[in-house]
């Protein structure tokens, strides 16, 4: 049957089939389901707790002061609604590729596609970001604990940003990064069932020493820090409100998380249970560290401090104890706490890449898994090489608000997408998690939220992104639909 270009740009997958190709599929082109509840909530914690906290903040509190705890607020509030959409289309949808396949499922191939991008927009940038935040806190560790610091030609980047905007630093090389991202591949090749449990570990001992860092913060409190509590505007923020919103699309990347749970579908035990639970259960830890761990770091330190300091928490500690150790614990912990944000975030990467090749968008080799391990090895070859690259050469400061905008648009069509597959299903014989007052005003009140966070985003943010797109536009047409799957079986 002959299609019109209308059509294939909105035609669907079934979702019933998603399934199907899983079960059916050979042994050594599936990935194996072997993730239970308790390691796919790590795998949420673990890509959300850490950016936000550890990094973020030197970004966060010069646009909004100490009103920077309500940006992690309203973060948390937007990320909420959008966690009800998540949670009922991962028990409807229990497939690989998170968004990316809910869209496929529900507003069609075309708009999946540009969804697709902007999930490896928002993977490979956290991945990368992540990783280059790593290199100060193990920076901070080294000097602390054997009193040497890395060279500056080692950890530093080629493409910085200055004071009077781009600079490049011949030669420099932020190493620490390129060799976090060998390390994190190296685990994600010998599988996902060895990567989810060493995961669930470093989470662990990150939510020990956030906690370890609150006691000790506490102690050092001032009321004084949250006056005045915002900024006024000047020529670097925007102030009020404005700052706040800023500050909150600065952050919001950081729950990242939530797509990460989702991205798991196919390898988790009982999915249709498992992942809903896992998205609620992360995005309930994560808030409540947040919220105490910003608390405590603005009490503990004028907000006017925040500004390019490196290893901010650490050095809180060092400040309010007078003493090395409390920081050399807290960079220990934070050295683990990113490489497991870092590890989760490449996986989620990877497991995006893997379904949008099995469904034919891009070359096949994204969805070559190997026969023991049941890991896509190729696949995460490339997207390390990728990332790894990306955190070597340039300065985190132009990753944070892309990583933002490509969240943001991912949650907005995970939205769309709940009332989109309500009409189709219907509700009766679906049995599971569903979004509260019906299909419409949770979804409504998540886009309406996202768009707002939107706006507070630089429209250097917004040039690159449309390049992007322009990019996903054209691989989609010259590639993409004609080696669709969906269109083979048309044909």
């Amino acid at each position: 049957m002959n299609l019109t270009l209308g059509q294939k740009l909105i035609r669907t997958k079934p979702t019933d089939r998603k399934e199907a190709e899983h079960s059916h599929a050979p042994a050594a082109g599936r990935l194996g389901r072997s993730i239970g509840l308790f390691p796919l909530t790590m795998i949420g914690v673990g890509a959300t707790i850490g950016t936000g906290i550890f990094f973020t903040m030197v970004e966060a509190v010069p646009k909004a002061g100490p009103s920077v705890v309500l940006s992690f607020l309203m973060a948390a509030i937007t990320a909420g609604l959008t966690a009800l959409c998540y949670a009922e289309l991962s028990f409807r949808i229990p497939a690989a590729g998170s968004s990316y396949s809910f869209a496929y499922a529900t507003v069609g191939e075309f708009a999946a596609f540009i969804m697709a991008f902007c999930l490896l927009l928002e993977y490979g940038l956290a991945a990368s970001a992540t990783a280059i935040g790593w290199s100060d806190y193990l920076n901070n560790f080294l000097s602390n604990a054997i009193g040497w610091k890395i060279p500056e030609a080692l950890r530093t980047a080629m493409v910085a940003s200055g004071p009077n905007g781009v600079e490049i630093h011949k030669w420099h090389i932020n190493l620490p990064p390129i060799l976090l991202v060998v390390m994190c591949g190296i685990l994600l090749i010998r599988g996902a069932r060895e990567s989810a449990t060493a995961n669930a570990v470093m989470v662990m001992i990150k939510l020990a020493i956030l906690i370890f860092f609150v006691a000790i913060a506490f102690s050092g409190f001032d009321s004084a820090n949250f006056h005045p509590f915002f900024y006024e505007a000047s020529a670097k923020t925007p102030g009020g409100i404005a700052g706040v919103t800023a500050a909150a699309a600065t952050v919001f990347f950081s729950f990242i998380g939530l797509d990460t749970v989702a991205t798991a579908g196919e390898e988790v035990r009982d999915p249709t249970r498992n992942v809903p639970v896992a998205i609620l259960s992360a995005l309930a830890i994560v808030t409540v560290f947040y919220m105490l761990v910003a608390v405590a770091a603005i009490g503990a330190q004028p907000a006017h401090l925040f500004e390019g300091q490196e290893a901010g928490l650490a050095v809180i500690l060092q400040n309010v104890t007078g003493k090395a150790w409390p920081a050399l614990v807290l960079s220990a912990g934070a050295v683990i706490s990113v490489f497991s944000v870092t590890l989760v975030t490449i996986y989620g990467q990877t497991r995006i890449l893997y379904a949008i090749s099995r469904d034919g968008l891009i070359p096949k080799t994204f969805q070559k898994v190997h026969p023991r391990t049941l890991a896509p090895v190729g696949n995460t070859i490339i997207v390390c090489v990728v990332v790894g690259i990306v955190a070597g050469l340039v300065d985190a400061t132009f990753l944070w608000d892309m990583v933002s905008m490509g969240t943001l648009t991912a949650f907005i069509v995970v939205s769309i997408a709940v009332p989109v597959l309500r009409s189709k299903e219907g509700e009766s014989g679906v049995k599971g998690f569903r979004v509260p007052f019906g299909p419409y005003l949770v979804p409504a009140l998540s886009i309406a939220a996202c768009l707002y966070l939107m706006w507070g985003l630089s429209m250097t943010t917004y040039r690159v992104f449309a390049i992007w797109m322009t990019v996903a536009v054209l691989t989609y047409f010259f590639y993409g639909m004609r080696n669709s799957r969906l269109n083979k079986v048309a044909a």
